[in-house]
């Protein structure tokens, strides 16, 4: 863990860390704030997943999450969105939803993307080891969260590693890729044509196939210009209703999805997560 930045945010320092990740074969940008609370104790964290086209630093400067963390006394972990570098893969056609910046927090097994295109390890395995070098982090009080693309990855990494994430939540998360545009070309390409294989990435397919968190938190714009085509919060109400699953689901009048729409409501789940994780 070299360290690119630093900052000093409320009572908190700003951190921008490079590391050279196994899981994606090269070197990644992770953003970690650290409240001056956790020089005295191990603290709880939360990792932020964010969309396509972002990197770490959209989180870190424009969510405004910094004051309420160091109140809370809480570490937040920013991953990048997909592996970088010059000899990491991209769409021939430079297209803004797939490839760089849209790893889509899944391991590909198709070839050219297989050899770095490893998110979910990297996100499960990985992140979390690296960061406790370098902050106090308690690991029995993680948490997940995240935006769009982010919001998928959190939802589904949640799902699929309870004991892990005791706490989960999503911004305008994309619901079920299996059933919109953006998560068929993503996971099509990522995984190939078998969609049997792409259930383990769907938040609806997973919670069908059995896979629990205790509760939801999901903030949602009615302003989404995808909302309607690409997210469809619909299909995640009605799976979490069949499943027991405690979604507390809001439709925020006039929001869309920009960063606007996070930094208004970052607090509400900051303070969630507090009351989730203890």
């Amino acid at each position: 863990m070299k360290i690119l930045s630093s900052a000093r945010s409320f009572v908190g320092t700003q951190f921008v860390y490079e590391f050279d990740s196994k899981a994606l074969s090269g070197s990644t940008r992770i953003g970690v704030y650290v409240p001056d609370s956790a020089a005295k104790k191990a603290a709880p964290a939360l990792v932020w997943l964010s969309g396509l086209t972002c990197t770490e630093d959209n989180f870190v400067s424009k969510a405004g999450a910094q004051r309420i963390a160091s109140v809370l006394g809480q570490i937040i972990i920013a991953p990048d969105t997909s592996p970088r570098g010059d000899c990491v893969p991209d769409d021939a056609q430079a297209a803004w939803d797939f490839g760089l910046g849209a790893g889509f927090y899944v391991d590909a097994i198709q070839a050219p993307w297989s050899e770095h295109y490893r998110m979910r390890s990297y996100i499960e395995q990985e992140l979390l080891g690296a960061v406790a070098g370098v902050a106090n982090i308690d690991s029995t009080r993680v948490g997940i969260l995240g935006h769009s693309m982010g919001g998928h990855g959190a939802l589904t990494i949640g799902l699929r590693n309870p004991a892990q994430f005791k706490s989960v939540s999503a911004f305008a998360p994309i619901c079920s890729p299996l059933n919109c545009a953006w998560g068929e070309k993503a996971l099509g390409n990522y995984l190939g044509s078998d969609k049997t294989t792409w259930r383990a990435y769907d938040a609806c397919a997973l919670i069908e196939d059995g896979a629990r968190t205790p509760a939801l938190l999901v903030d949602q714009g009615d302003a989404d210009s995808f909302l309607v085509e690409q997210l469809k919060p619909e299909l995640l109400a009605a799976a979490c209703a069949d499943a027991g699953i405690d979604l507390t689901l809001r439709l925020q009048p006039d929001f869309d999805h920009s960063y606007f729409f996070i930094a208004s409501f970052i607090e509400d789940h900051l303070r969630w997560h507090a009351a989730q994780l203890g």
